[in-house]
């Protein structure tokens, strides 16, 4: 749908300008930037699951002087998509223009959705193509017989790029394979479901492999638990805890009544991050943007929910069957099947004739413009839910919505080191803000690398020995430090030996001068330390 997309567009653009990239943006930026062979190199050692997203991302960055806007576009554009691909479910699975209208608007004023519209990463697009495999599976149950293999083939092969582009997303082959239970298909719907799902099963077991050896980077990861389950039910919904909050529970309580909506939209809600969960307790794998695709069944089942609503206030119900032009029931149960329009459509004419459906025809002839201005309603009211909580939505947009300004700590460096002076990072990763911003450390001497990221096929280059390390450091008088937080904190002991002697060597022949001590957003610091006397 229209409208829905292009409420997300302008949501998403709103303040896509911020400013500095945080640590994870950063990342794709300067990995994206590498030429196909040095990205290739990297993905055998770390981050193979965004492989496919990084290769993407360096066809875009390929434009001329690239920032922060071009690395955050394709992020909206897939949150753009989704939109509409919600209300075109919503339309599809509620049987009125109305659910789908509201479906696609709640998501896209849902905060976590802009969010992540303006997130250099892969998880808004991989939402839109998740959505589109939803729908794709729909129209394949649906379809005729001679189409209906290539609409599986459609499915199947989005299906598997959405697995390469990001892993997790297969976690929807689960929760499709409940919506087919919920619908009751035929055997052989689920036949040719399973000859596509498998065959993106299959493309996505080699990148899987690999990225199992590479697991060390999620080990920050903590197990989740029950604060984690009323997180994302927080943040699934529009709003954080408050009265629109418990509005949209309820709502969302009546739409599972809507059995044809609630068999696509729960298990899409609760299976994804269910199963991640349930893994999670054994190997900590959960965050709640691996699944962020899940969120699309919230707003389909709060649309439904309202639309039930609606339908009460228009006198509607499934007892009272009423035609359109058309000869579509207003019911909210779908479109009338061959036959039971006729005989319904007799019916009524008799009514009509004989004078006691004269009631009924006034009815008739009135509810367009009455569900026209509940829909209008409905709209309005999710407008206003936006305006109500536009402080919540400046607040992301501002530069301290993320947890670190990568921006703000290359210009400290900029106005703080003199060209030639050394700058140690604390630990390696600490590099970052070189990477992302480049100029500010232009002229500065980074004293422990010894080979560049992207020749050495690491996220953030190759250090010296310990011994050469060492030698460095006792030939200077000064030295910048760019620390992490938790680096310069005393109970801080690292197991890398090149960090262990850099953390040495600064306690025993240096000390710092608290006057140029500099910390920033995310407690990034900047200190400098001189050596002892």
């Amino acid at each position: 749908m229209i409208a829905p997309a292009v409420v997300m567009f302008v949501v998403g653009l709103w303040g896509i300008d911020r400013g500095g990239m945080w640590r994870d943006e950063a990342v794709t930026f300067q990995v994206a930037r590498r030429s196909v062979p040095e990205i290739w190199r990297l993905l055998h050692e770390v981050d193979a699951v965004h492989g496919l997203y990084y290769l993407l991302m360096h066809v875009v960055l390929a434009v001329p002087h690239p920032g922060e806007v071009v690395l955050r576009l394709p992020s909206v554009c897939g949150a753009t998509v989704t939109a509409g691909l919600v209300g075109a479910l919503g339309t599809r699975l509620g049987g009125r223009a109305r659910v789908g209208l509201w479906a696609g608007l709640l998501y896209a004023i849902t905060p976590l959705v802009g969010h992540y519209a303006q997130e250099g990463r892969s998880y808004a697009l991989v939402t839109a193509g998740v959505t589109g495999t939803t729908l794709l599976l729909l129209r394949a149950v649906e379809g005729r017989a001679r189409r209906m293999w290539s609409g599986w083939g459609s499915y199947g092969g989005l299906l598997a790029a959405m697995c390469l582009l990001h892993e997790m997303a297969v976690l929807v082959v689960a929760a499709h394979a409940a919506a087919l239970a919920g619908l009751g298909v035929p055997k052989r719907v689920w036949a040719r479901w399973g000859c596509a799902a498998g065959v993106a099963v299959l493309a996505l077991l080699p990148l899987a492999w690999v990225s199992s050896t590479q697991s060390a980077q999620v080990g920050w990861l903590p197990v989740p638990g029950w604060g984690s389950v009323a997180r994302v039910a927080r943040e699934f919904l529009v709003v954080p805890m408050g009265v629109v909050f418990w509005v949209g529970v309820l709502l969302m309580v009546v739409g599972v009544s809507a059995l044809r909506v609630s068999v696509v939209a729960v298990p899409l809600v609760v299976i994804p991050p269910g199963l991640l969960m349930a893994v999670s307790q054994m190997k900590p794998m959960y965050d709640d943007r691996y699944v962020l695709y899940a969120l699309v069944g919230v707003p389909l089942l709060v649309a439904a929910g309202a639309d039930r609503v609606a339908a009460v206030l228009e006198g509607l119900g499934c007892g009272t069957r009423v035609r359109d032009r058309v000869g579509v029931r207003h019911d909210g149960c779908g479109p009338l099947r061959s036959g039971e329009g006729r005989r319904l459509r007799s019916a009524e004419g008799r009514r009509l004739r004989s004078g006691e459906g004269r009631l009924t025809e006034q009815a008739v002839r009135r509810r367009p413009s009455v569900s026209r201005a509940l829909t209008l309603a409905g709209a309005l009211v999710i407008g206003l839910v936006f305006v109500q909580y536009l402080p919540l939505y400046r607040q992301d947009r501002a530069p301290a919505g993320r947890p670190d300004d990568l921006a703000v700590v290359s210009a400290l460096v900029h106005r703080e080191v003199r060209p030639g002076e050394p700058v140690l990072f604390l630990p390696l990763i600490a590099r970052r803000p070189a990477l992302a911003y480049p100029k500010g450390f232009r002229g500065a001497w980074d004293i422990a690398l010894g080979e560049s990221g992207s020749r050495s096929g690491t996220l953030y280059g190759r250090e010296i020995g310990t011994d050469a390390l060492r030698r460095r450091l006792a030939a200077v008088g000064r030295v910048w430090v760019v620390a992490e937080p938790y680096a310069l904190r005393g109970h801080w002991s690292p197991r890398d030996p090149a960090e262990r002697v850099k953390l040495a060597v600064l306690r025993e022949r240096f000390v710092p001068e608290k006057s140029r001590t500099y910390t920033v957003q995310g407690g990034v610091t900047l200190r400098l330390y001189v050596r002892r006397p």
